[in-house]
């Protein structure tokens, strides 16, 4: 996790190479960052591997902007009509299909993140538009729990704030990128999540103090010049 206003790393977490592990280390970071250094970030910017529900109503919780693309899973692309194609109605609790029918849910919750949105067979069979809607007997909705804080996310996409934001996302790549340049940083060469994060650990170390460096360093005031003869 890095302070993009100073370029400077204040948190490393090692984790096994998959998304939800990655994602997960998200909030060990910014909550040991905040008890170790008293460090708050009023926004996060990341990449849309982060742009979860759970992630974004979690941050949204802790009072932290998301300047993250939402990460769309159910996208449609074989040509049926998108979800973006069905309008909810939260007073009933409801999405309506472009021509006019209701899906409904139970209210069960699937994988602990999503609720289900189904339309009637009946209404499905007599529709004129069912070809471009579904192969199904039934059209499907899922709705993640966390709608709300991934509608809030979309809604700050295209905002100045949030193309600040990513652009501020350069001084991560470039942290990076001098590890694998300037520090040959191209593979772990320790062995296990504890080796891995001693690894991290120390590169930061050496990324930080190149940075205090730069940003520290200046010419010798008042010093007369040498010549050689």
């Amino acid at each position: 996790m890095i302070d993009t206003g100073h370029a400077v790393i204040v948190d490393v977490e090692a984790t096994p190479a998959r998304t939800f592990d990655e994602v997960a280390a998200t909030r060990t970071m910014i909550e040991r960052t905040e008890e170790a250094l008293g460090l708050k970030p009023r926004r996060l910017t990341a990449d849309t591997a982060y742009g979860t529900g759970k992630l974004l109503a979690w941050l949204l919780g802790k009072g932290i902007v998301p300047h993250i693309p939402v990460w769309e899973r159910y996208q449609r692309t074989d040509g049926m009509f998108p979800r973006t194609d069905f309008a909810y109605d939260a007073e009933r609790d409801v999405y309506i299909c472009p021509n006019d029918r209701i899906l409904r849910t139970s209210g069960t919750v699937h994988d602990g993140r999503v609720r289900n949105y189904l339309s009637q067979p009946g209404d499905c069979r007599a529709c004129e538009l069912k070809a471009r809607c579904t192969r199904a007997p039934f059209r499907k909705i899922a709705c993640d729990i966390n709608e709300e804080a991934r509608d809030y996310a979309r809604s700050l996409k295209g905002t100045p704030e949030f193309e600040q934001s990513s652009d501020e996302r350069k001084k991560v790549e470039m942290r990076f990128a001098h590890l694998k340049v300037h520090h040959r940083f191209e593979r772990m060469r320790l062995r296990g999540l504890t080796g891995a994060r001693d690894e991290f650990i120390l590169a930061a170390i050496a990324q930080n103090l190149k940075t205090l460096a730069n940003q520290t360093w200046r010419p010798p005031i008042n010093l007369s010049p040498a010549y050689l003869v």
